[in-house]
Parts: C-alpha cells; sequence; structure tokens
C-alpha cells in the first residue's frame, strides 16, 4: 500500500463531518480500491484521523469498534437505529466531489 494511497484514505476521512458517516466502499470509489483496501489502510494506518466515522454499507462496525464508536456517535449526534448501528440513511456523507483526493485522483489518470 503506497504513501500516497494511506494519505488519501486518511483525507477523505478527516472532511467527513461530525456527526456523519462514509463506507468503506464511498471512499474506494474515491481514492481507488475496495472497500477491504481501505479497510486494511484504516486498521493499520487510522489511529489519528475519525475512523468511527467510516461504517459498513449496511451502518454496522466490526464488533471490536462498538464501544468506543458509540461512545463518539454519542458525543457527536451522529443518527443511529434501534439496533445500534448507523442509521446510514440519515448519517451518510458522500466523499465524491468534495475534496482533494478525488482531484488528485482525476489529475493521474
Amino acid at each position: 500500500m503506497s504513501e500516497d494511497y494511506v494519505e488519501q484514505v486518511l483525507s477523505v476521512v478527516e472532511r467527513c463531518p461530525r456527526g456523519r458517516v462514509t463506507t468503506y466502499g464511498a471512499i474506494a470509489d474515491v481514492v481507488g480500491g475496495g472497500p477491504r483496501q481501505v479497510g486494511a489502510c484504516l486498521s493499520r494506518h487510522g489511529g489519528p484521523v475519525p475512523w468511527w466515522r467510516v461504517v459498513r454499507s449496511d451502518g454496522s462496525l466490526p464488533p471490536s469498534h462498538h464501544d468506543e464508536a458509540r461512545q463518539a456517535y454519542a458525543e457527536e449526534g451522529t443518527p443511529l437505529r434501534r439496533s445500534g448501528s448507523v442509521d446510514i440513511v440519515a448519517a451518510f456523507w458522500s466523499p465524491a466531489g468534495s475534496g482533494r483526493a478525488e482531484d488528485q485522483r482525476s489529475r493521474s489518470r
């Protein structure tokens, strides 16, 4: 995984607003690769960014993230479903067209 790719993924995550979420797939659509590659990048390098704002397409997180993420969701006012998953319809933020990572990708083509 290149340093440039890592920087692009982290940049997208940093731009996701408080109280909103995006998905691994939405980030992959902007920076390239696939959702699993984005997840691997965040698992290795995502500590300094608001990683809890990146969820699965159904609004869920891996079980190991629940406690820490729930606290962040409460503090940020992120819409949740009764199940505890993020209400993806109400909270989704699309990174497409929202900044630097997409611009860099377009220029590199």
